[in-house]
């Protein structure tokens, strides 16, 4: 594998998830491959389990870490070509992505959606500029309109949770107040697709998502009926992509509540976290029927899995 930066670059999703899990059962076992070689962790966003969870998948694949956060470690960088450069941004990424490449055998990326131009945000201008300019292998720690690092370890939980060979998971929109970006939703969806689980995904009407990533799920706009015989609910919001970037409803019956989570087959809660309680879902379920420190926990052996399948093809 030369870069992690969609699902397009991976060949076996089910041989991933495997790999995660043998990860998680033997975490040093393949230091070596990762002795002298360096990896960059590069933020414009911020994070805790994704900053956290790389930095020490690959700590123990024997790999040094160097970590900066655009703009407040670094310069401001410049995304766009052709532009006269005399604004904020004082480094073009042309540079920027080439110098770290020189320090760096991978280079690991956040870069959140600005939610106010669906197709600027959709071309992942970012991912796109430092895979071409870096020299490097990408790792995407969340972009514009997806987040596989988050997918492979929803997955890896699924399969570690999971009592029934093909059971029904869920992906249910939550209320908020503010606009969040789609790229978690458009993950999940695009991984789950993958899969062979039962999988519906459910939301009020204007919160549709891009059809690439809905793929073949079930579309249910009626929250009770898609929770139906859930064996698994993962909770996220989401803002409309139709009108883009805008709150459309903060509706507060689309919380998780432990009489929703009673609609399902003894169904468990998912989140990528953070999550806000008591807002999006319960302390009831959160505390007593999710599995959401699990699958934050898998985030170290999903990035572990990539940074190997990466490692062993330098």
């Amino acid at each position: 594998m030369r870069n992690f930066i969609s699902l397009k670059d991976v060949e076996s999703v089910q041989d991933l998830v495997n790999e995660g899990i043998r990860q998680k059962q033997a975490p040093f076992a393949e230091q070596a491959l990762g002795k002298n070689k360096t990896i960059g962790l590069i933020f414009f966003n911020q994070s805790l389990r994704t900053r956290l969870s790389t930095q020490k998948a690959a700590e123990n694949l024997g790999m040094n870490v160097m970590i900066m956060n655009v703009g407040q470690d670094s310069w401001q960088l410049e995304m766009e070509d052709g532009v006269i450069m005399n604004g904020d941004k004082a480094e073009h990424v042309k540079e920027a992505a080439a110098v770290i490449g020189s320090y760096c055998d991978i280079i690991a990326v956040r870069a959140f959606a600005g939610l106010q131009n669906r197709e600027a945000d959709y071309r992942e201008l970012v991912m796109e500029k430092f895979r071409q300019y870096a020299g490097v292998p990408i790792v995407n720690l969340e972009s514009a309109t997806r987040h596989p690092c988050q997918s492979l370890a929803d997955l890896i939980t699924i399969e570690e949770c999971k009592k029934v060979a093909r059971p029904k998971v869920v992906l249910t929109w939550l209320p908020h107040f503010k606009p969040l970006p789609q790229a978690v939703a458009n993950s999940f969806c695009e991984w789950v697709n993958m899969t062979d689980y039962e999988f519906v995904i459910t939301h009020p009407q204007g919160y549709e998502l891009a059809p690439e990533f809905v793929g073949n799920a079930k579309v249910i706009y009626d929250q009770n009926e898609a929770l139906a015989g859930a064996d698994f609910v993962y909770g996220k919001n989401w803002s409309s992509y139709t009108h883009y970037g805008q709150v459309l409803t903060q509706d507060p019956s689309w919380m998780i509540t432990k009489e929703k989570m009673d609609l399902t087959n003894n169904g468990l809660f998912m989140h990528c976290l953070p999550v806000r309680r008591n807002l999006k879902v319960t302390d009831e379920v959160l505390d007593n029927q999710s599995v959401v420190i699990q699958q934050a926990a898998n985030r170290e052996w999903s990035a572990q899995a990539v940074l190997k399948n990466i490692l062993k093809d330098l």
